[in-house]
């Protein structure tokens, strides 16, 4: 009998578990101490489905840390060698998030909802505690909490064609990164086109969990023809897409650079992150390793739970942290981080799967 996840108060629910217990969840984590659904029918299953129709996901383990008030922007740009300078209301920005050195604690999204007042979106981390630390260390004029925000995504396909049908058609119009505040039953809600898939959708911030069920209950009786399901991230999609997990493929000892992230540090212009002296240092030598995306060899490797070592000829050259048998690719496609030397695309490597060794060549993009 497989190991069963034991649930307790110190296991939150979120205000949609009782509607992903009845759509027949099979399978959770645990994500900032929320229950995260990880599959229904089976990943396979629910990979090809999320690919050719529309799905909803209880995303609520994405909690929110909100900075609000008259240094509001400036604690912020504190967290981030991302340059929040230009930022937009109606905005979310992808924002990597750093110590003092430079090591990755967090990669958010960052949503501008005024001028003095931002949700950063966070992953599997205790942002909250570094972020109330810096307000209370500076001596800042902020409030920093985590308010009764929780996300529920819509992903696939035919994710417009669904939000339309509960928010209206102006969800069409939503660009990439963007947000618009749009209303169902009478209450106001920010609906971002973004999400953890390369499939297209939304992510709604239901402020008040008690919104949490009529809405759910709402985008399925408006998707009955369009195959609605509950979904949740899929393991093989997201590695087909290149989607990184915090806690997984990168942790606190690695920087922005290495996690192959620098195209979102502008670390000369974000004067104010805390990081941003170390950042220098390492924008100006490089980075002695970086992610990669590997293809393995041979029929479909196990579940990566620990770190599979990656040898070249010389020695060890890195990790694989994630990886997956894809069926449309016909191949195992995986993520790790690779040493300088051994990760220029097409490189052959070794992979020390539980399988056995397997060899591996190097990509420098995802496959989606």
């Amino acid at each position: 009998m497989p190991p069963v996840l034991s649930i307790s108060r110190r296991t939150r629910r979120t205000p949609f578990t009782d509607r992903v217990s009845a759509a027949g969840v099979s399978g959770y984590t645990v994500y900032n101490r929320m229950l995260l659904p990880t599959v229904f029918r089976s990943v396979v299953e629910d990979y090809r489905h999320l690919k050719s129709a529309v799905q909803v996901w209880d995303v609520a383990c994405e909690r929110q840390v909100e900075v609000r008030g008259p240094q509001a922007a400036e604690l912020v740009q504190m967290l981030t060698p991302r340059d929040l300078s230009g930022m937009q209301i109606g905005q979310c920005l992808y924002t990597p998030m750093v110590d003092e050195t430079g090591g990755m604690l967090n990669d958010p999204v960052t949503v501008k909802l005024e001028e003095d007042r931002y949700w950063i979106s966070i992953a599997d981390s205790d942002l909250l505690l570094w972020v109330k630390a810096l307000a209370i260390g500076y001596r800042m004029t902020v409030d920093v909490f985590e308010p009764d925000v929780s996300p529920l995504a819509i992903q696939g396909p035919r994710a417009d064609d669904l939000a339309a049908r509960v928010f209206g058609e102006a969800a069409r119009s939503i660009r990439f990164f963007r947000y618009k505040r749009l209303e169902f039953d009478g209450t106001p809600f920010v609906v971002a086109r973004s999400g953890y898939s390369k499939q297209g959708g939304f992510e709604i911030y239901v402020e008040d969990g008690r919104h949490g069920e009529p809405l759910w209950d709402a985008l399925f009786s408006a998707g009955s023809d369009l195959d609605v399901r509950a979904g949740c991230p899929n393991l093989i999609e997201r590695i087909e897409g290149g989607m990184l997990s915090y806690g997984n493929d990168m942790t606190q000892a690695n920087t922005p650079h290495e996690c192959g992230l620098g195209r979102f540090c502008d670390t000369r212009s974000a004067i104010g992150c805390v990081g941003r002296d170390a950042l220098l240092r390492v924008a100006a030598e490089g980075p002695l390793r970086q992610i990669r995306h590997l293809e393995i060899d041979g029929d479909a490797v196990p579940p990566c739970t620990e770190p599979w070592v990656v040898r070249s000829e010389e020695g060890p050259v890195g990790q694989v942290t994630s990886a997956a048998w894809s069926p449309d690719f016909g191949t195992n496609v995986s993520i790790g981080m690779i040493d300088r030397e051994a990760w220029v695309e097409g490189t052959r490597l070794e992979v020390a799967t539980p399988a056995g060794p397997r060899g591996a060549v190097v990509r420098e993009k995802p496959w989606l």
